[in-house]
């Protein structure tokens, strides 16, 4: 089996990896909400789907292409790729196919960008387990449910206590293992509990208390994802985000927006990403020069006749 040259890629850019065997976790929200926050403090960003049935990161962002050039509004848009899955009756054809057009994908990047967002397929795979096998950062998206919770972790039936590792953690822990020994890099791995309920709930703890102990397991971070909110489903047709600016497209859902946009706040807050100086200066001139776009030309100093000007002396 083909493995993934991890050293050749660790100059640039940072690559974070959203990844769950298991779906409905929310993982191409969060990676697309990763995404914007980061082009707005004026990061280059591009983006690599690996789900090529589905495609659900590509529709949203061919959305939001589409909803920018028709509200001919300012929509940050990231550098896309989507990487088809091969389906010869060879396993060694498919994934040398596969390895072929990822590596195109990430040279196509290189000094061009500074982070890279993969959105993986909900099951195990050769691509999936490629892009984990680069990953710098890892965010695992788990709801808040027993079922979530199995993608990570066996429990007792009856104490609800951890008792073993499950598939997706054991795969998580080979590749950090693997991947240490090539490049020396330990891979942050976070998972977020993601699509949590605004009522809270009896399991909401348990799997809570159960993530706690699994942190000190398999050495990976515990941050709060995205409540359970109607504003992200709104917002994907369109391919916005919470932070978007929304009072002007979509006035109705602005002010639902602000809870949202502040737990996505949180949430890039708490993954710590290496976001470098020379990308905000980059952010606040963009920002400015949109600001001043429609404004009207200041002809003060145009219209000023001779007597206007200071007296300059020989």
């Amino acid at each position: 089996m083909l493995t993934a040259p991890a050293h050749r890629w660790r100059s640039s850019p940072h690559v974070i990896v959203v990844g769950n065997e298991k779906g409905g976790s929310g993982k191409t929200t969060i990676a697309m909400h990763i995404v914007v926050a980061l082009m707005k403090v004026g990061q280059r960003v591009a983006t690599i789907d690996l789900d090529s049935r589905q495609q659900t990161l590509t529709h949203y962002i061919e959305s939001r292409r589409g909803w920018g050039r028709r509200s001919q509004g300012d929509l940050e848009l990231p550098t896309h790729f989507c990487i088809a899955r091969a389906e010869s009756a060879r396993m060694d054809e498919n994934e040398a196919a596969e390895f072929a057009e990822f590596e195109r994908a990430i040279a196509a990047m290189q000094d061009r960008h500074d982070f890279v967002v993969i959105d993986t397929p909900p099951h195990d795979s050769y691509l999936m387990r490629l892009a984990h096998s680069i990953a710098d950062t890892l965010v695992t998206p788990l709801n808040d449910s027993f079922l979530d919770l199995d993608v990570l972790a066996r429990l007792d039936p009856v104490t609800f206590d951890v008792i073993g590792i499950s598939h997706y953690g054991e795969l998580v822990r080979e590749t950090r293992r693997h991947r240490r020994p090539v490049d020396g890099a330990l891979i942050d791995w976070m998972v977020a509990r993601n699509r949590v309920s605004l009522l809270g709930s009896h399991s909401n703890s348990v799997v809570s208390a159960g993530l706690d102990e699994l942190a000190s397991r398999l050495g990976f971070r515990v941050a709060l994802g995205f409540h359970e909110r109607q504003v992200y489903r709104n917002l994907f047709p369109r391919g916005l985000t919470a932070l978007d600016e929304l009072s002007e497209t979509m006035p109705g859902i602005g002010a639902g927006a602000l809870p949202a946009r502040r737990e996505v706040q949180a949430l890039l807050e708490a993954l710590k990403l290496p976001i470098d100086e020379r990308g905000r200066r980059r952010a606040a001139l963009r920002a400015e020069w949109f600001a001043s776009h429609d404004s009207p030309l200041d002809t003060d100093d145009l219209l000023a006749g001779p007597s206007d000007e200071p007296a300059t002396t020989k």
